[in-house]
């Protein structure tokens, strides 16, 4: 906006109507460069109306006194400038300057309280609000006023809302009275509005769940019903919105939410932004789920339509779903940068439960830095291809309309992939792909230009790391799905670019739902949201199909058919069965997803011999030829390599025959271990004093010993 410097300038506003507020108005930078405010110009005898106006804000509902003002009379000055005062009055909100809040106190420019007209019903009613205005009655033109706006937001110094409905402090008349109300109930109240439940079905829950604390009166209803009242309210209210401009809006977000940032670093020449964001319940399941566990990392959302791409770090709950924990909005993939959120995630975590430790790291971009995983978490790296594999059959389905192109395009692409394992020429490879389909040019186009150049740093990833499972391909899978529903509603696309939407949306309904679902499951409760949930991989859905259902093909086993459980009348067809790039020609598939029939087909194709193994399980036979193949004359490199095999082996021998054991007495039987009797366990271990003296020494030692037990027992006697 640009910045006016005469007054001369400004338009005259008069809106209509009896009352008119801020927003009726259009404001103008006044000033120069260093210093300037939002001004309007309005008629001197509108003044009341525009008070009047902002009095009766619909979010802020307050009353305006006049915390200082000056007079001059006409013809005081003789040279004077256009925007000279003939009266001057500043008008602030009741609700401020003081706070007597908590933490709040009298101004330190003021050693007593002004007892100005038109205060705050109670002075404990002062928050600290720094919204205040200025108006100027032009001492060149009388009939007009000057409007200095310098603060229109109800905020305290810290940014807060500190008054009225969208302050979540402010619980009104009767808050002492108000029923206990946990932590999990409130969590679970905000969740229930959040999603959109009606206000009756969140209030009966809400009242439930109180009713464990305080029992059932008619009272505590009330209060139940105007608290869940008033939380629908604000959060219907809020807005992401704390400043006009992102960066500062993020600042104050920030600075409010402090226990759920792990990281911050605000944009600079030399640093780039990144925000690190993990609520407590985060924190608290990624202890939970992460220890000796797995975590996994969408690391790319947004690349395309966000200010910045979206990193989040997941752990599989009790169902293998993927639960995000901890959220990274930036751009930087630099070493360094990386280095940071990483270690104060760590460390965060680590400050809770210093015992907890990470088995594996899940990573989905072949660029990504592993180092910084390796060195902090001090973990192993696996690779999943859930990312590649949907962004190739996404494509295809949308370049390629031949059905039959799509299959034979999906089924090469894989068969490249395949061909790290089996010595074939990539290059040459490409090559015939081109020539094959040198008719698609629409897909060779996009292949070309977006995978061609990266395609060897991603084989390479490929053959160096492990790969992941499909069942973690798909429940990572899941939640990208599940992300992108929340985020790419057509009602937000003109706030993509801002970061503290994207901030709101995560910490408010993604956030909520993935606690209702974990709740409504460990509670046995809300069970259609738990059968969602249930259903929400493709993994678990494939479950639920039986083996009967699925006919493989006898001939080449090129495809399996799939009866639908709903009508048997259908059956979806899956082409290259066997292989992670199966087609399927269901509507699930054909969006780009990996659907529960493909999982299903290899599933059934896993235990036959005659179709080749999983590309994970391909990747784990390398690793373990790869270690077993080195050099004889590289004798500490053949120790080591000797030992960690033999390690693997043991865990996976332990691992089956503790899933095929009906009776867990045997083995812990079997263990090397054995436990003694509570007396012996003391002194299991540990030398033996008197076998290091000679004998006549130990019966010197027994003597005196017996000598005092019975003095003991004569003074016992005596006393």
């Amino acid at each position: 906006m640009a910045i006016v410097e005469s007054i001369l300038d400004l338009p005259v506003q008069d809106p209509p109507g009896e009352d008119f507020s801020a927003s009726d108005l259009s404001w103008t930078k006044f000033g120069n460069e260093e210093h300037h405010d939002d001004v309007s110009l309005i008629p001197y005898d509108r003044v009341d109306a525009f008070i009047i106006g902002e009095c009766c804000n619909v979010e802020f509902p307050t009353r305006f006194h006049i915390e200082r003002g000056r007079k001059r009379s006409k013809g005081s000055l003789k040279e004077y400038k256009h925007d000279e005062y003939l009266e001057y009055r500043m008008y602030w909100c009741s609700f401020g300057p003081e706070n007597y809040g908590e933490g709040g106190g009298i101004l330190p420019s003021r050693r007593y309280r002004l007892n100005t007209r038109n205060r705050a019903a109670r002075p404990q009613s002062m928050r600290g609000c720094t919204c205040h205005f200025i108006v100027k009655r032009l001492y060149a033109r009388p009939s007009l006023a000057l409007l200095i706006y310098n603060n229109r937001r109800h905020v305290n110094r810290s940014g807060s809302v500190c008054h009225g409905p969208l302050d979540r402090d402010a619980i009104g008349p009767g808050a002492k009275k108000i029923p206990y109300i946990c932590n999990e109930i409130q969590q679970q109240t905000m969740s229930m509005i959040y999603l959109g439940i009606p206000e009756e079905n969140v209030l009966a829950k809400h009242i439930e769940g109180i009713q464990r604390y305080c029992g059932s009166d008619a009272k505590v209803n009330s209060l139940a019903a105007q608290y869940v009242h008033k939380l629908g309210m604000i959060i219907k209210r809020s807005t992401h919105e704390l400043d006009l401009d992102d960066q500062a809006s993020i600042r104050l977000w920030v600075d409010r939410n402090k226990k759920s940032v792990f990281f911050y670093q605000d944009s600079s020449e030399n640093d780039p932004f990144i925000l690190g964001i993990q609520t407590e319940w985060q924190l608290q399941q990624m202890i939970r789920f992460g220890h000796r566990s797995l975590i996994a990392a969408d690391s790319t959302f947004g690349i395309k339509k966000l200010k910045y791409p979206l990193c989040t770090l997941l752990v599989f709950d009790s169902r293998q779903h993927a639960l995000p924990v901890a959220w990274i909005i930036t751009r930087t993939i630099a070493k360094p940068d990386v280095s940071k959120w990483m270690k104060a995630l760590h460390d965060r975590v680590h400050a809770v439960d210093p015992t907890w430790k990470v088995n594996g790291f899940l990573i989905d971009d072949a660029a990504a830095e592993i180092d910084p995983i390796r060195e902090i978490f001090s973990c192993p790296v696996l690779f999943s291809l859930w990312r590649i594999r949907r962004s190739w059959l996404r494509n295809i389905i949308k370049k390629c309309s031949n059905i039959e192109v799509q299959r034979e395009i999906f089924k090469r692409l894989g068969n490249i992939l395949y061909s790290i394992w089996d010595g074939s020429d990539l290059f040459v490879a490409l090559e015939d792909f081109s020539q094959d389909f040198a008719d698609q040019m629409a897909f060779l186009q996009y292949f070309k230009a977006t995978w061609v150049p990266k395609f060897e740093m991603w084989l390479t990833t490929m053959r160096m790391l492990p790969l992941a499972s499909q069942e973690a391909s798909g429940a990572i899978e899941a939640y990208h799905v599940k992300l992108k529903v929340k985020l790419y509603d057509d009602s937000h696309l003109g706030a993509l670019q801002r970061v503290d939407w994207l901030v709101h949306k995560l910490t408010t309904e993604l956030h909520s739902s993935y606690w209702l679902d974990r709740y409504a499951d460990e509670s046995d409760s809300f069970q259609n949201v738990k059968a969602e949930y249930i259903a929400t991989t493709s993994w678990h859905r494939a479950l639920q199909i039986p083996d009967a259902a699925v006919t493989l093909d006898s001939m080449d086993n090129s495809f399996a058919k799939v009866l639908s459980q709903k009508d048997s009348s259908i059956a979806r067809l899956v082409w290259n069965a066997g292989s992670e790039f199966a087609h399927c020609d269901c509507e699930w598939s054909m969006q780009g997803n990996l659907c529960k029939h493909v999982i299903k087909v290899n599933m059934i194709c896993g235990n036959l011999q005659s179709y080749r193994p999983s590309m994970s399980f391909q990747s784990f036979n390398e690793i373990l030829d790869n270690l077993s193949k080195k050099p004889v004359d590289d004798s500490i490199a053949m120790d080591l390599s000797t030992a960690w095999t033999h390690q693997m082996l043991d865990q996976i021998r332990k691992l089956v025959e503790l899933n095929q054991s009906n009776d867990i007495g045997t083995i812990v039987n079997n263990m090397p271990l054995k436990w003694v009797a509570r007396k012996g366990r003391t002194s299991v271990g540990r030398p033996s004093a008197r076998a290091l003296l000679p004998s006549s020494t130990n019966n010197n030692i027994s003597s005196s010993a017996a000598k005092k037990s019975q003095k003991r027992k004569r003074l016992s006697r005596i006393f």
